[in-house]
């Protein structure tokens, strides 16, 4: 049977998990490919440690270039994360002719361009289905099963932490804080769980995924992001009393030949497809003009979920080795030399609905004082909620919007935060209601 060789950089948890799931169902893969994968070179910085399985000694490395500079490997498999040695490393692989398979959301989200133009020169392949979603296959659906289809929208939970942390709070009304010691302490979340919680994990992802759905290239800093942080329990109440759930939602929208896009906490109905997906699950609802709905739902990380992902890109670029070709669809589903950027929307023009919290001093007039300037800014109140009253002191004022455009609820929000009756700067929580 003929062989297929592999080099692997990287043998952390996810690297792990790729060699455990080739050990444990290489006859598997072998007897479907009609190959054999053979794994012959695995290169970390620490290759004293025990990874849990069994591994030949003479497979291991602490020099990259053992992999970069055999000839004998087919594929190169990075899994070792970061910008840098790992840009330096997939370019040398692509510029020796080995394809590359790769996890990395942040190099390709950044470095993206460069990479995907190095392979199409060079005449080789890059499979990065495991960069977003883990074992989900977001990336081949947009690549392959809906490439007759003008992608109109795709809403995603992109961020298995984030998700966590919102679904612990909606289902047992803790405190952001304290369901983050939670999900550390399980090992959902980072001792530093900036990247998660702030949204730049999740907005990595949707800047592949706009990449693939617009077939174009897209800055990552002109993507809009917002974390979860500022989320509090009473937030979450309120949200439920409405009617909706809060999920840190990536969202992309094609309007008129330009896009929107923005990541953020938002509301959505509790009968919305997204509304149920808990836990550290990730999950995509894709608009397409002919396919219309379809939805895609599973694990977004850990190690075998994302080991899953990356063999699937290893078979893939081994059935093309097999047959003598390469290139056979392009990275990013477009020849590489017409890709252009993506007009954007500005942020200021996006059109939704809002939720806001105020903090207001509870005597007569506060409400029409607060009401006439969202109505001096094209504004209109769909739902008044205000909870509690006090002999001094603020009390809480929740409204919901119909929809509006930003830059209008930006301003109104600054001019109602300066009256000497509203505590505090106003929460604001975009709502994604077909309904309102």
């Amino acid at each position: 049977m003929k062989k297929i060789s592999i080099g692997l950089i990287g043998f952390g948890t996810i690297g792990t998990g790729v060699v455990k799931l080739l050990q444990e169902n290489g006859e598997l893969i072998a007897g479907r490919l009609g190959a054999e994968l053979e794994l012959k070179r695995i290169a970390d910085i620490d290759i004293e440690r025990s990874r849990g399985i069994r591994v030949d000694g003479g497979l291991l490395t602490a020099d990259a270039a053992d992999i970069l500079n055999d000839p004998g490997i087919d594929i190169v498999v990075e899994l070792m994360g970061g910008y840098e040695p790992a840009r330096t490393f997939i370019l040398q692989a692509l510029s020796r002719k080995k394809h590359v398979v790769t996890a990395n959301k942040a190099l390709l989200a950044t470095h993206g361009d460069e990479l995907f133009r190095s392979a199409v020169r060079h005449g080789v392949n890059v499979g990065f289905e495991a960069s977003v979603g883990g074992t989900i296959p977001i990336i081949k659906t947009l690549k392959e099963s809906l490439i007759a289809n003008r992608i109109m929208s795709i809403s995603a939970i992109l961020n298995g932490t984030a998700n966590f942390i919102l679904s612990k709070m909606t289902d047992e009304g803790k405190a952001f804080a304290v369901v983050l010691k939670e999900a550390q302490a399980l090992g959902f979340a980072e001792a530093d769980p900036t990247y998660d919680v702030e949204g730049i994990d999740a907005a990595h992802k949707l800047a592949i995924l706009l990449s693939l759905a617009y077939g174009k290239k897209v800055r990552l800093e002109d993507i809009y992001r917002e974390g979860i942080a500022a989320i509090t329990e009473q937030d979450i109440a309120f949200a439920r009393e409405l009617g909706y759930r809060l999920k840190l939602l990536a969202i992309a929208i094609l309007r008129d030949g330009e896009v929107e896009a923005r990541l953020h906490p938002t509301m959505i109905p509790f009968d919305h497809l997204l509304a149920n997906v808990n836990g550290n699950f990730n999950a995509f609802h894709i608009v397409g003009d002919a396919a219309d709905s379809v939805f895609l739902y599973g694990q977004g990380a850990g190690m075998m979920p994302t080991a899953s992902a990356v063999v699937s890109d290893i078979v893939d670029i081994a059935r093309d080795l097999l047959k003598g070709i390469a290139g056979r669809i392009p990275p990013r589903v477009i020849n590489e030399e017409a890709i252009a950027p993506i007009r954007l929307m500005p942020f200021d023009q996006i059109r939704t609905n809002y939720y806001f919290r105020f903090s207001a001093v509870d005597r007569p007039g506060v409400l029409s004082r607060i009401s006439g300037i969202l109505g001096e800014n094209n504004i209109s109140i769909a739902a008044v909620i205000q909870k509690g009253r006090k002999q001094s002191g603020p009390v809480p004022v929740v409204m919901t919007t119909y929809k509006a455009r930003e830059q209008d609820v930006r301003r109104a929000l600054e001019d109602i935060d300066r009256l000497e009756v509203v505590m505090g700067k106003t929460m604001l929580i975009r709502i994604e209601d077909d309904k309102l």
